[in-house]
């Protein structure tokens, strides 16, 4: 095929190998802007990306819901750089006083080789210790003299283990999923925890909360307490989770924590630690029991990411492959929110296929990394039938702006029926500008009929909208493969 090769992935045999498609046709759905295509997006891997803002889900390993050797191949090709991780205790130290960090070494020092970045989560508790907590989602933390010890023993075996492997970190996984867990002892929680890993590295990055959802009197006592007591320099984020089926309805409830915390902590850095959504109907998990695909699974996670961007948050893309949940309060069985497609438990989660909404997260990464910087209150007027998501950045080599735009009103949809806006912005120049969609990777030319300079503004008319994320540029600041007629 034009365009790249089809990558083989070694570690598979012949008959069943799965493969990451580089061509300029990986993607192809219904979309028609009406508009010339020229190219399509070049993906980078790690290698080419320098970026901090993206981080991709390896959850869950510490229960064994996910095999990390099983899809780790592909994890480079994707460009983004960090991963996150959950410790573990209950499947370290199965014997109190006895720690075998084997399954995390093999992990930790696979991803270093491969150039990648750790995010390590301090989850959950080990009830090898009387009142050490839960060892799944919602299970509370450790209450009594002796599970106390022994998680503090726990997390300074684990920084000192992974020292100059692992500089940034987080805190127990969504604690107020636990009705026991207020805003007051989560935050204790959150500065018991975090005073260990700093003792032991004083340059650790740290997030805090690491709530279901941004919740505002969580990130106020957080944030109140830590000023108070002169903490704050013990955090480098606060983190939250977002699901919701329209992925644009939890941004109020995020601006609003960000408020908040900002009164108390306007160093500390916002990210968003774990969202996605399932590629198919599921029976369970978050976001479940509705019918969703492929296409509107890359909407939401495209969505999702670069509206965390628009918010001055980092992001985490939920997940790096399918899990398989072993009968929990919440979870129980195959979910689909991996971006690459896998079997169970019971054939080693060995890998499918690799699905849409990989290429579109790859698409995204390959633009909005660390070569870009968000535009502030971005002055940019939207004309629309639809409400529409608009955020601006600006390239920081050339300084050339890029406007990113979607409909925002309804969750993601299986068409790809587009509607007419007109776009105002201001201070923008485009000498080659052109129309990039983010589940394709499609490059189309903007008609010079389309954009108007006027003094100090730019107006684009007639341009497409669709419930997926597209964005205006110029052309030099792509990488992009060339398009022939196909």
């Amino acid at each position: 095929m034009r365009g790249g090769l089809w990558i083989l992935l070694g570690w598979a045999a012949a008959a069943s190998a799965q493969v990451i498609d580089n061509t300029d046709t990986r993607v192809q759905t219904t979309l028609d802007p009406a508009m010339t295509r020229i190219g399509t997006l070049k993906p980078k891997g790690v290698a080419e990306i320098g970026s901090s803002r993206w981080t991709l889900g390896c959850e869950t390993i510490d229960r064994e819901y996910s095999n990390y050797h099983a899809f780790k191949e592909y994890l480079p090709a994707l460009g983004i750089k960090r991963i996150r991780l959950q410790g573990g205790w209950a499947r370290t130290e199965k014997d109190p006083g006895i720690y075998d960090f084997a399954w995390l070494d093999s992990i930790i020092d696979d991803a270093l080789g491969r150039g990648l970045e750790i995010w390590l989560e301090t989850s959950y508790g080990n009830p090898a210790y009387p009142g050490g907590g839960g060892r799944t989602l919602s299970g509370g933390f450790p209450k009594s003299e002796e599970g106390l010890k022994a998680w503090d023993a726990w997390v300074e075996k684990m920084a000192q283990r992974y020292k100059g492997k692992v500089r940034d970190w987080s805190m127990w996984n969504e604690p107020d999923g636990h009705k026991e867990h207020t805003p007051e002892r989560v935050t204790e929680f959150n500065i018991r925890t975090a005073e260990i890993v700093k003792r032991v590295i004083p340059e650790a990055r740290i997030g805090g909360l690491v709530l279901c959802g941004p919740k505002t009197n969580y990130f106020e006592h957080f944030g109140k307490t830590l000023a108070e007591r002169n903490k704050l320099d013990l955090f480098h984020w606060a983190v939250y989770h977002a699901y919701t089926r329209n992925p644009d309805d939890h941004n109020p409830a995020a601006l609003k924590a960000k408020a908040v915390l900002a009164q108390y902590a306007p160093q500390m850095k916002l990210w968003q630690g774990e969202c996605g959504t399932q590629s198919e109907w599921c029976p369970s998990g978050a976001l479940s029991r509705y019918p969703w695909t492929e296409l509107t699974q890359a909407k939401w996670d495209t969505r999702r990411m670069l509206g965390d961007l628009g918010n001055g948050a980092d992001s985490e893309v939920f997940t790096a492959a399918d899990l398989d949940y072993r009968t929990t309060s919440f979870h129980n069985g195959l979910v689909r929110y991996g971006l690459i497609k896998t079997a169970g438990a019971a054939e080693n989660y060995k890998v499918l296929k690799v699905k849409t909404a990989y290429y579109a997260v790859q698409n995204v990464v390959s633009v909005f990394n660390d070569a870009l910087e968000l535009i502030p209150d971005y002055p940019c007027e939207a004309q629309c039938v639809k409400p529409l998501a608009v955020y601006g950045h600006k390239d920081l080599a050339s300084g050339q702006q890029v406007c990113v735009f979607w409909d925002k009103s309804g969750v993601p949809s299986n068409a790809n029926d587009t509607v007419s806006a007109t776009l105002t912005i201001k201070g923008g120049a485009f000498a080659e500008p052109v129309w990039v969609d983010t589940i394709t990777g499609g490059i189309y030319a903007i008609p010079k009929e389309k954009m108007v300079v006027e003094s100090d503004r730019v107006i684009f008319k007639d341009i497409p909208v669709y419930d997926a994320p597209a964005f205006i540029t110029d052309k030099k600041i792509l990488s992009v493969m060339p398009w022939t007629a196909h």
